[in-house]
């Protein structure tokens, strides 16, 4: 764009450049990889070790959402809200049983426990 510019113009050209982008397969965030894992957004494809790994939906979102938040924490308030669509004044434990979960079928290491903040996605570098 040449300046001077308007602010719809601006506006109208990005949305054009993500409408083409998501045409063209999506956004380049839609795949995390490492050495042991592979998590995959568009297909909910999630491999371990070479190995396809099942994840129910939630697990598969908190898995997706803590990697997005990498390296912060993600405090429970925040995945209960934006996974669960929970408020954070809910108090529930469901959170740290799905963090078990994915803790079981991938490996202990991959999402870290920060005391009083909450989880920290971790993968396997």
């Amino acid at each position: 764009i040449t300046k001077p510019f308007s602010l719809r113009e601006l506006k109208s050209r990005i949305r054009a450049l993500l409408r083409r982008r998501a045409l063209d397969g999506g956004v380049p965030e839609d795949e995390y990889r490492d050495r042991r894992l592979v998590v995959r957004r568009g297909p909910m494809d999630v491999v371990f070790d070479g190995q396809e790994v099942r994840l129910t939906m939630r697990e598969f979102e908190l898995l997706w959402y803590l990697v997005m938040t990498r390296p912060r924490v993600a405090s429970r308030e925040s995945i209960l809200e934006r996974v669960w669509g929970l408020s954070s004044d809910v108090e529930t434990r469901t959170v740290d049983v799905h963090v078990r979960a994915l803790r079981k079928k991938l490996g202990q290491d991959v999402v870290e426990t920060v005391i009083g903040a909450g989880y920290r996605f971790r993968g396997y570098l």
